[in-house]
């Protein structure tokens, strides 16, 4: 196709989209070449707008064309506007001039291929649309200029073109609605093609020989102790019986009857079905409900109509059954478990039947089970019919045998083990018979019958955990009692799963065995052996006993369950000795005193350890020579010997008296019947030890220490000690030392770092001298602690934000924690207050919330006081300021009344508030405008300005007339929120005055008169509003004139003014009256040039109107027509169904379609210049008639089956006047997915409004066409006749 030869004048070839290197062969540049490219265009090469890989070329023209063709209907529409409703010519040229320059410059600007023209050709396109676009909106007409020769001269011929014409025809086409005479818009198709004039139709169908069915469906019955009836369904068609036989077969006895159904019963059942049905149609199928009473199987033996003939049957066999029951053969609800659940479910059923049983377990575990159940060697018709619907063959003289759809009991075991604890819970869901009857136990059944769950239909258990038992002693660690006391024996129970009792089980049966001690270790036959047997509720409490001997448990069990016995299940009683005590002493001497010092007691026990032994120590006074007890003392001994050393630290006499004794089995008993009592003389040596078991201190550079020394033996003491710390130790003496608790304290230390305070010896007052090995460690702090502020960017000060919490850097020396003691002062160094804080790091922070000055007082570490650095134990703190807002200095603003106002100004005039800040920029300033409009409610308008320098303009609100007052309520900069506490609000008011104006009190009113009228003066009503005086300019303007005439009228006091028109503009034609300015005593004005008020005289003839037609019946759907004579555009008045109405005509012609029947009568008619005075008073009538109708089977579709030879009535009921002239078809019944074909066409003629005919042959009758006395109608398209010939009575 590309390589097909073009003419020359022929178009390029479109350009591709996607031409890539390698593609078809041809580059871009070989047909590039070949285009005709005029001189000066752009090029071609050029790339669209939309690249043509997006849209191609051809789609971008499309979509151009169709934006076009879019835009010229639009503007069609604005023209057929501008003839029928008179829209403002100017605006609507304006508009498209507009759009068309948008659209013919900016195309360009896409670069479409073809589309690209030059500068040039735009200017000459858009002034060809711009002169289109006038001489249709202002309505211009156009001329065609011929030449003509007439006696040899040439005269020039000006013929008009019917454009306007033109142009609305073509709209009419594009828009198929006509006005009808209730003056709305209606498509002519819808009343000349009205189907719902013909509706129904009635379809005959020739049925065949009537039939009965029993139970056609083959529903399942089954019958109950509450339902003592069951009806049969037997469905007769095309028949009417009056003798009904019923077979039935006894299921006990196998014997038959003959069950007969008289007229008088059928006739009943008939009634019930027929009121069941809804329909009477003796015709058409119903099914009779037979009620029978008993079971059996039952067969449709004879049906006979009323012709005596017997109707055709079908053979089929129905089976009334007991329904199916289920129950469970319940057994105790208590279980063990492991054990089985051993129960039985019973059922009683037609086999072979389906039950179904669920199983819920805690209930949480549920499960269904579905059992299908045949009996052994059963045997059933059901699965091997003989023949369709018969389930036996019924033999002359035999007995028919239907044993097998007896019911039958059956118990199904249900054996399953309890292997978890809990509520188990059985019940019976459902129950299939063979025939499908169905037992719900969980839901209401058909008849409404509730088939809850109860105690027949479902097994609980309740299984509970066997017990098991133990003992918590053995034969390796015996129980051991007092003689004659009770323990009890220590058995453990719980359970043999969770090891928690079952919570159900109140009792607990224990049985065990005693041997006593003696017989224990004898290896023979006939050891005695006690069995015992008890009952407990606690599982920690077991037997109490008392007897020595073999205790072994036999057995456990609970109400439910019996249980296992686990090791160790024997335990040995026994009965130890009772405690004593032996004691030899030795005394104990000094050498060096040649004294005693103590006694050296040797302890022999009998019983069982450990043993628990209370003493008295006693000391015989100096002074009053009587002995006074010191102390109590009670020693624990885990052996059966020890050895106690007693060694007082003081001189003097001693007594020691044992008392009591205990040991693991026996209390505490008295001893003193033994008289263990023992005397020491006793003088103790020399001593001093420290009272700390490691003495230890921590000290400061220039302080002591003191430690406290017990000293004991014979005053005075004198104690030697020594200091070493470094090489060489500082040894100390310190004598006549009386007290025995002695304070020791050490010289100041001047280094720092550890120092050993060692005791050498201590020399008492016999002279005796013993060396000693105690030592104390003192650790001596190196430096004081300090304490100093640190510097932020190199200072000690800090500018901050008030109200902000500032962290003053501490610099500190010294073991953590430190207490730092400082003052708060004012920058006249006049103190504020004190503080101490806990510091427990060398590098922190103090946080403090007030300006000042803060000076460190005082710094004590852990152990140690300390110092403040002089120079850096000072920090300033200052708050940066705050913003402000103020006006500015440029801003004029006069107070009235204590309150600023600003300039007063009229509505819409520009205006700004200038406003100054302090601060850090950028500010943020929140403000509220309350405005009280004149005429609107009052609002708040609550805005936001940033600035991002320290001066802002806040623009007025000046859109509406009133009272606006601007509260500055916020402000926030850079560093600083808002803060309603410091911050104080701005306040500024404003007046804005209304602007005037001035209307015409009917606005848009046409001031029309007669000719004959036309002399005199005439005013025209203005309402003025605003503050007088007032100033009104006018332009009075013809429509054969462009430039309107202006007129002045200055110092109108009031508010209603009568403008009088100049009789010289006044003349036959019409004038714009329009308001251009008006202004007040404010000051203001209101310019309304362009769109002001406007009002319009004219002097007019009176116009008349002519009907076309000198009919006057006329159809809906016909059109009627009138021609009018005056200056269009015209008003026609009439009143049509009782209903006066107004048309707007803009041609001589008048028509309007008949959507409906009624009365249409033409009262008065006006044209473009007239008035009501210059209206027309005529009174032409025209009567509408509706269409003839026809229905067929009152409008529906009607199928009715007749036997051959009967016949049906079809009944025509018609609407309209008679007399009535139909056409109907008989056609073919159509089959699924074809046509009918027409067989016979007939005409009828009726003079009432129904009529009906028998038909008796097979087919579908409908009509075709119908006419009254004045319209017809047809329903084949096209097929209406402009003129109906009207039926008339002869």
């Amino acid at each position: 196709m590309n390589n097909t030869p073009r003419l020359r004048s022929a178009y390029p070839s479109s350009p591709r989209s996607g031409n890539k290197d390698g593609g078809s062969g041809n580059s871009s540049g070989a047909w590039a070449d070949d285009l005709p490219v005029k001189s000066g265009s752009p090029s071609l090469s050029a790339d669209p707008f939309i690249p043509l890989d997006i849209l191609d070329a051809p789609s971008q023209r499309f979509y151009v064309s169709a934006f076009y063709i879019a835009l010229t209907a639009w503007r069609l529409f604005d023209y057929y506007r501008l003839v029928s409703e008179q829209t403002d010519s100017l605006w609507l040229f304006m508009k498209w001039v507009a759009i068309d320059g948008v659209f013919l410059y900016g195309l360009p600007a896409l670069k479409v291929p073809w589309l690209e023209w030059s500068p040039t050709s735009m200017t000459v396109l858009f002034l060809l649309h711009a002169s289109m676009n006038a001489v249709l909106m202002f309505r211009i007409p156009v001329y065609l200029l011929l030449k003509s020769r007439a006696q040899d001269q040439l005269d020039l011929i000006y013929m008009q073109i019917p454009l306007e014409a033109w142009l609305v025809a073509l709209t009419k086409t594009l828009y198929d609605r006509e006005l009808a005479v209730s003056e709305r818009r209606v498509k002519p198709a819808s009343l000349l093609r009205n189907s719902s004039l013909i509706l129904g139709k009635q379809i005959i169908h020739i049925l065949p020989e009537g039939s009965a069915t029993l139970n056609s469906e083959q529903r399942p019955f089954c019958m109950n102790s509450r339902e003592g009836t069951i009806f049969l369904p037997l469905r007769i068609n095309q028949t009417i019986p009056i003798l009904i036989e019923l077979l039935r077969v006894d299921l006990d006895t196998n014997t038959n009857e003959i069950i007969t159904i008289r007229s008088k019963e059928i006739k009943r059942l008939k009634r019930q079905a027929e009121k069941e049905s809804g329909t009477k149609d003796a015709s058409s199928p119903q099914v009779l409900r037979v009620p029978v009473k008993h079971t059996g199987l039952y067969r449709l033996q004879k049906v006979v109509d009323e012709s005596n003939l017997e109707v055709q049957r079908q053979l089929s066999d129905t089976l009334v059954v007991p329904c199916p029951t289920a129950s469970v053969k319940s057994v105790p609800k208590h279980k063990c478990m492991g054990r089985l659940s051993d129960f039985y479910l019973q059922v009683d059923a037609t086999p072979p039947f389906k039950l179904k049983y669920s199983k819920v377990i805690n209930r949480e575990d549920q499960s269904n089970v579905l059992l299908n159940i045949v009996p052994e060697n059963f045997n059933s018709p059901l699965v091997k019919q003989r023949m369709p619907g018969q389930l036996v063959k019924l033999d002359q003289g035999q007995q028919t045998d239907v044993s097998w759809a007896r019911n039958q009991h059956m118990e199904i075991p249900v054996n399953e083990t309890l292997g978890v604890i809990g509520g188990w819970r059985y019940s019976i869901d459902e129950v299939h018979d063979a025939f499908g009857n169905i037992a719900n136990y969980t839901r209401n059944d058909e008849t409404g019958y509730s088939r809850g769950h109860n105690i027949h239909h479902e097994q609980v258990f309740i299984v509970h955990e066997p017990p098991k038992i133990a003992l918590s002693c053995n034969m390796e660690t015996p129980l051991k009692v007092a003689k004659g006391e009770f323990i009890t024996l220590p058995v453990h129970l719980s359970s043999t799963g969770t090891h928690r009792l079952d919570s159900n089980s109140n009792q607990y049966r224990i049985s065990y065995t005693f041997t006593p001690e003696a017989e224990v270790t004898l290896k023979r036959n006939n050891v005695s052996v006690n069995t015992k047997e008890i009952s407990i509720k606690d599982g920690s409490i077991g037997p109490r006993i008392s007897e020595p001997g073999l205790y072994a448990l036999i057995s456990v069990s609970n109400e439910f369950c019996s249980g296992e016995i686990f090791q160790p299940s024997s335990c040995m009683l026994l009965n130890p000795p009772e405690p004593n005590l032996n004691i030899k002493s030795t005394k104990i001497s000094d050498k060096c005193a040649n004294s005693s010092i103590g006694l050296l007691l040797d302890l022999g026990l009998v019983g069982t350890p450990p043993f628990h032994v209370s003493y008295n120590i006693k000391r015989e006074g100096k002074q009053s020579g009587s002995k006074e007890t010191l102390e109590s003392k009670v020693i624990k001994i885990d052996h059966m010997r020890t050895q106690l050393e007693l060694k007082p630290s003081e001189e003097g006499q001693y007594t020691y008296e044992f008392l009591d004794i205990d040991d693991a089995v026996y209390p505490m008993r008295s001893i003193r019947d033994k008289n263990l009592i023992f005397h020491a003389d006793v003088r103790p040596p020399a001593s001093a030890r420290f009272t700390d078991q490691n003495p230890k201190q921590l000290s400061c550079i220039q302080q002591s220490v003191a430690f406290y020394v017990i000293m004991s033996g014979e005053a005075p003491w004198t104690l030697e000690y020594e200091i070493a710390h470094g090489k060489k130790p500082d040894r100390r003496v310190i004598k006549n030392i009386t007290d025995h608790r002695y304070e020791l304290k050490t010289p100041k230390f001047t280094k720092g770092g550890e120092h050993l305070l060692s005791l050498l010896s201590v020399t008492d007052g016999l002279g005796c001298q013993v060396f000693l090995e105690q030592e104390a460690k003192v650790e001596v702090r190196h430096h004081k602690p300090e304490a100093a502020f640190g510097q932020l960017d190199g200072r000690w000060s800090i500018e901050a934000l008030e109200g902000k919490t500032v962290s003053l850097p501490v610099r500190l020396t010294g073991d953590p924690p430190w207490t730092i003691t400082y003052t708060h002062h004012e920058s006249d160094h006049k103190a504020l207050s004190t503080h101490t804080t806990l510091i427990k790091h060398a590098n922190d922070v103090i946080k403090v919330g007030k300006p000042g000055i803060y000076i460190i007082k005082d710094v004590h570490d852990k152990s140690c006081p300390g110092s403040a650095g002089p120079e850096s134990s000072q920090f300033r703190v200052s708050w940066l300021p705050r913003p402000s807002v103020q006006l500015a200095d440029n801003s004029v603003v006069e107070v009235i009344g204590g309150k600023p106002y600003k300039r007063a100004l009229c509505e819409e005039d520009q205006d700004a508030l200038e406003l100054s800040f302090t601060g850090i920029s950028p500010f943020n300033l929140k403000y509220e405008v309350h405005g009280k409009p004149d005429h609107a409610p009052a609002f708040v308008s609550r805005k936001k300005e940033t600035a991002g320098l320290n001066a802002a303009s806040i623009r007025m609100d000046t859109s509406r007339s009133g009272l606006y007052e601007y509260k500055f309520l916020e402000l926030d900069d850079q560093l600083y929120e808002h803060d309603r506490r410091t911050f104080e609000p701005l306040k500024i008011l404003q007046t804005v005055y209304a602007r005037p104006s001035a209307s015409f009190v009917n606005a848009r009113k046409t001031y029309s008169y007669c000719k004959e009228e036309a002399a005199g003066d005439e005013f025209i009503p203005v309402k003025l509003v605003g503050k007088p005086p007032f100033a009104l300019e006018v332009g009075i303007r013809r429509h054969s004139t462009s430039r309107p005439e202006i007129v002045t009228i200055p110092h109108i006091e009031t508010h209603n003014y009568n403008f009088q028109i100049p009789h010289l503009v006044l003349a036959l034609g019409k004038h714009s009256v329009t308001i251009r300015k008006v202004q007040d005593g404010n000051g203001c004005q209101r310019v309304t040039e362009f769109d002001g008020p406007v009002v319009h005289v004219d002097v007019v003839d009176i116009p008349n109107i002519s009907p076309l037609e000198a009919a006057v019946d006329f159809c809906v759907g016909d059109r009627i027509s009138y021609t009018l004579s005056g200056t269009p555009p015209f008003n026609v008045f009439y009143t049509f169904a009782g209903a006066d109405r107004k048309a707007s005509v803009a041609t001589t012609s008048f028509r309007r379609i008949a959507e409906r029947p009624g009365d249409f009568t033409i009262t008065g008619v006006s044209d473009k210049a007239s008035t009501d005075a210059c209206r027309s008073r005529i009174n032409i009538t025209k009567v509408i008639h509706e269409l003839p109708s026809v229905r067929i089977s009152k409008g529906r579709t009607a199928e009715v089956d007749i036997h051959e030879g009967s016949e049906a009535e079809i009944l025509f009921e018609f609407g309209g006047t008679p007399p009535f002239e139909f056409t109907y078809t008989r056609s073919t019944n159509a089959a699924k997915g074809k046509s009918s074909v027409v067989l016979e066409t007939k005409n009828e003629v009726s003079t009432e409004h129904s009529m009906s005919i028998k038909a008796s042959e097979e087919g579908t009758y409908e009509v075709v066409s119908i006419r009254d006395r004045f319209c017809g109608f047809t329903s084949h398209r096209d097929e209406r006749r402009s003129k109906q010939q009207l039926l008339t009575y002869k």
